[in-house]
């Protein structure tokens, strides 16, 4: 008998992760021992949860347990969500110009599927999406999946990387069929102030086209900078362009792998986006959405009942905050004392980008991919290359690590640039 292979689909032949390429770059080639004693430091994983020390709030683990011993979270659910999750979800996003209902609201597994369907919904072979630069690859990932296309708009360091609107405006073409927008920012850090998001909702509402708003790290900021979502501007501007938006538990409740995400419509006064709707709702049936036992916690931190669980969940949330915005303070305070290297301050989620100079160096490495490799080798820290987000000579840190931990990879960080700087 002759052999044979199987032929994968067109679909998942595109179906391709750019960071795969670029990571392999930095991490490939033979395992050497090391001899100098310096355990690996990841600064790379996007993974609140990575180092044990950002624990998720009792009532969400109690909740998750009562709902397993209850026997009462164990068969199929609705395709679009449990009918309380979905209810909780509308109710935490409504505000007195949004009135969110139940069917406003779909229920995914995880953020990244959420945005699967809002994409799968919108985008056709031949059509594009505009996304972010420096933006999250899922976006490019999902719509080359789909045999679309994305059309990158550039974000302006010097503005606390707001969105540069004439460039995102000369990106719009007859088959872009949305704008993505990620608020608050992975890999930036950066959060949009309302004026800024009024703006860019103009410019959707002038060319007739929906908003994608990735807002998973929504809430996640510092100081007196505030989360609006984008859905609450349109509100008060008049519902003038519409909102797809997706969120999770995964970063603001620290449980990534719980895999519960879910999107919210917000719609014009002339339902721009019903048809869209009703095209997830469908999509939906395909994969039933996230774990019913996961989903049977988010009423309980979205909504909670009691006196006690309302304030204990507040005080998570300040005290997750209050943690971040100190590492990212050491974080940006650290890195800018580096020969070299120029930071970007981030005000929210929890990631900052870092700009290599290489003329400031002496010719070890050329550009944030060698540069990152190079760290590596020497100071096995590893964090993940600009260029994976579409910004080149950058590389982002994620600062979830403890913070004596941090301590110590920015003190090689700051060793290794001082062995590299240029002699004049």
């Amino acid at each position: 008998m002759s052999d044979w292979t199987c032929k994968p689909s067109a679909k998942a032949l595109r179906t391709v992760n750019p960071i795969r390429a670029i990571v392999d770059k930095v991490v490939g080639g033979p395992v050497v021992e090391r001899t100098d004693g310096k355990e690996r430091i990841p600064l790379s994983l996007g993974d609140p949860t990575a180092f044990g020390n950002l624990p998720p709030s009792q009532i969400l683990t109690e909740a998750a347990a009562a709902a397993a011993y209850s026997n009462k979270y164990n068969g199929y659910v609705n395709a679009c969500g449990v009918p309380s999750a979905r209810a909780a979800i509308a109710k935490h996003y409504s505000t007195e110009d949004v009135k969110f209902t139940s069917d406003d609201v779909v229920i995914a597994s995880g953020c990244s599927g959420a945005l699967e369907l809002a994409l799968t919904a919108l985008l056709d072979t031949g059509t594009n999406l505009l996304v972010p630069a420096p933006g999250f690859p899922l976006y490019e990932v999902i719509a080359n999946s789909h045999g679309a296309g994305v059309k990158p708009y550039r974000l302006d360091p010097a503005t606390g990387w707001e969105c540069d609107l004439e460039n995102m405006e000369s990106q719009i073409d007859e088959n872009t069929r949305g704008i993505l927008i990620n608020n608050p920012s992975n890999p930036c850090g950066s959060v949009f102030s309302e004026g800024h998001l009024e703006d860019i909702i103009r410019l959707a509402a002038k060319h007739k086209l929906p908003i994608v708003a990735d807002e998973v790290y929504g809430g996640m900021t510092f100081g007196d900078v505030k989360y609006v979502p984008l859905s609450a501007v349109s509100a008060k501007l008049g519902g003038i362009a519409p909102i797809i938006s997706s969120s999770g538990l995964a970063k603001q409740f620290l449980v990534p792998g719980w895999r519960v995400g879910w999107l919210t419509f917000f719609d014009t006064p002339f339902g721009a986006i019903k048809e869209v709707k009703k095209g997830v709702m469908s999509l939906a049936q395909v994969v039933l959405g996230a774990s019913h036992l996961a989903q049977a916690t988010v009423e309980k931190v979205l909504d909670p009942e009691k006196e006690e669980d309302i304030k204990a969940m507040a005080d998570f949330k300040t005290q997750l905050n209050s943690t971040l915005a100190d590492q990212s303070t050491f974080t940006c305070d650290s890195l800018s004392s580096c020969h070299g290297l120029r930071v970007v301050r981030s005000s929210g989620a929890m990631y900052v980008m870092v700009e290599v100079v290489p003329s400031m160096f002496d010719g070890s490495f050329t550009d944030d991919v060698t540069f990152t490799k190079l760290l590596l080798d020497e100071e096995n820290v590893f964090a993940l290359p600009g260029s994976c987000f579409g910004a080149p000579n950058y590389f982002r840190v994620v600062y979830c690590a403890p913070k004596e931990k941090l301590g110590e990879a920015y003190g090689r960080i700051k060793d290794f640039c001082e062995r590299h700087k240029k002699v004049e």
